[in-house]
């Protein structure tokens, strides 16, 4: 059996209707029905870092430096071919405690710099 285009037009038209009723059901509820966000422990656990176009750069905040909580550079150089760096604040480092996670951006190095996430584990 074929399908016209008016009958075809008219099913997506009723999917389109059907995901958005679903949404706005999932959408609806109380803020009591959702769990506190999750937030990592530095401390016991140390971070997890996301460094975005990567392309062999590495970067490791250890659990001493989220405690110590004073500016620090580091070098993230890796295996790339150029070189960046990354200053972490003290202020950062607090915020890092206490939020879990900060954004911070690298020096630039071969004609780019690179967002980085640092995350408690």
């Amino acid at each position: 059996m074929t399908m016209t285009r008016n009958q075809f037009l008219r099913s997506l038209a009723g999917l389109g209707a059907a995901a958005l009723g679903v949404s706005a059901l999932a959408a609806c509820g109380s803020d009591d029905d959702k769990d506190p966000p999750m937030i990592g422990d530095c401390a016991a656990n140390g971070t997890v870092v996301s460094i975005d176009g990567n392309h062999g750069h590495t970067l490791t905040v250890a659990k001493a430096d989220v405690a110590a909580a004073a500016n620090k550079t580091y070098d993230i150089t890796g295996t790339s071919p150029h070189m960046h760096s990354v200053t972490i604040t003290a202020a950062q480092f607090a915020t890092l405690a206490s939020t879990g996670t900060i954004q911070v951006m690298s020096t630039n190095g071969g004609t780019h710099a690179h967002a980085i996430s640092v995350v408690c584990a």
